[in-house]
């Protein structure tokens, strides 16, 4: 059975994206919302991840991905909320700049280093 990849990062990350396009290549995933709950280990009850990818971003970088109004605050208590996720994890992206392809590459380099 092919292993199971879990997505964890605040919003604007690229979890989303990341996972519909490794699920177009066969992938199996699981896009974790760690970033809205106070379960520290809401990652390992809800998902079960065989690999776990965090995907960052810049404060900075989530104004220019969505028009949203929030505030360095509350970015933040996100990452604040993440932090058990983040220590975990298999592999950490930081995704500003990166094309979805190569963010895509870089956790695909888990199974054929």
């Amino acid at each position: 059975m092919d292993p199971v990849i879990g997505l964890v990062g605040p919003c604007t990350s690229g979890k989303s994206t990341i996972r519909t396009l490794l699920e177009s290549e066969g992938y199996q995933t699981r896009h974790i919302a760690q970033e809205h709950s106070f379960v520290q280990d809401m990652w390992q009850v809800v998902a079960h991840p065989d690999l776990l990818v965090f995907l960052d971003v810049s404060y900075e970088e989530t104004l220019r991905r969505r028009d949203q109004d929030w505030t360095l605050a509350e970015y933040e208590v996100q990452q604040r909320r993440l932090a058990h996720a983040r220590q975990h994890a298999d592999l950490v992206i930081m995704t500003d700049g990166l094309a979805p392809g190569e963010i895509a590459e870089k956790i695909l380099r888990l199974f054929n280093p």
